[in-house]
């Protein structure tokens, strides 16, 4: 009889487990993922500009504080966070600057056209090649650079006026207020 049911006894102990520990996990740590390039350079990408002459390149950003912000014309979550980023715009602060992930041209240029262009600018990321680079897992992400293009947090998922206010900002303005910003923190939703 045990033969019979041990196995399924054993699914039912592990099944009852993980859902108690589901429940006992901190929501806000439940979708924390590493960011590797913490406390590291910029990845050297160079980049074509969407609809322009000129390039990409994240050694140009050193010196000022910079978002960096992974997005698609095709990406639903991309398209929620854009009015969030037309308001993030206007804190001349810092810069945000866009890749535009594994799309078309004409979509891109189409949709910033369309819902406005937040972006200092966007670098064309067609084949994908760069967020990989980047250690991007899929569109949106945001990453901070500090003024000597060090990445200090990375942001997975749409960045949501709430988000920006209680996570993103607090660590722009540390960078900000920094010549060496600190690399621990990093963020997902």
């Amino acid at each position: 009889m045990i033969a019979l049911f041990g196995p399924f006894i054993l699914f039912v102990v592990l099944v009852v487990i993980m859902f108690s520990h589901m429940e006992t996990t901190n929501p806000d740590t439940a979708n924390l993922v590493p960011n590797a390039l913490s406390g590291k350079p910029a990845p050297a990408t160079r980049l074509p500009l969407l609809g322009q002459t000129g390039s990409f390149n994240p050694e140009d950003f050193k010196g000022r504080v910079t978002l960096v912000n992974f997005w698609g014309s095709w990406c639903p979550p991309c398209r929620d966070e854009h009015p969030t980023l037309i308001e993030i715009s206007k804190d001349n602060r810092f810069d945000l600057v866009g890749v535009n992930y594994k799309d078309n041209q004409e979509n891109a240029i189409r949709f910033l056209d369309n819902f406005g262009d937040p972006f200092k600018l966007v670098g064309f990321d067609q084949s994908g090649r760069a967020a990989i680079d980047w250690g991007v897992y899929g569109p949106p992400e945001t990453f901070l650079l500090n003024r000597e293009g060090i990445i200090v947090y990375k942001h997975i998922g749409p960045l949501t006026p709430q988000i920006f206010k209680d996570e993103t900002l607090p660590q722009i303005e540390k960078a900000l207020d920094s010549n060496t910003s600190s690399a621990d923190h990093s963020s997902s939703r």
